[in-house]
């Protein structure tokens, strides 16, 4: 199964294939595979003791989960003769850096941080993109 958006039945590679609805827009619009990296580095980071430089490797490693975010959604969204899925990318892109929003992170670490500014925003963000359906065909 191809994780790039079909907006059209036409545009489906694999055939007679409709149209991707919400829910699918959804699941393929979060990078659930980068969210787990993000899980599995971001414990041991957390529990380090207080000679690890907490804050600059969970800085680096988000700059890391975006870059991976971008590259792994742009490989696995690649059809032949069809230019990629920028939109879906970008929404991608944007999904891991409010995961991790939700989750503290880095940003637990700013004088402005609050667990429910993240909580809320991934109940919104997550709940909007997937009305996006993208124009790239």
């Amino acid at each position: 199964m191809s994780r790039r958006i079909v907006t059209q039945q036409l545009q489906s590679t694999q055939g007679n294939v409709p149209p991707d609805k919400y829910f699918d827009r959804l699941l393929k619009y979060i990078p659930a595979d980068v969210v787990g990296f993000w899980l599995a580095i971001n414990g041991p980071i957390q529990s380090a003791g207080d000679d690890v430089p907490k804050s600059f490797l969970l800085w680096m490693l988000f700059l890391v989960g975006l870059l991976l975010t971008f590259g792994w959604t742009y490989k696995q969204t690649q059809v032949p003769k069809k230019r990629p899925a920028w939109t879906q990318i970008g929404i991608s892109c944007g999904a891991f850096g409010v995961w991790v929003f939700a989750l503290g992170g880095p940003f637990a670490m700013l004088d402005f941080y609050q667990p429910i500014y993240g909580s809320l925003l991934l109940i919104v963000y997550t709940s909007a993109v997937a009305l996006v359906a993208p124009s790239e065909s």
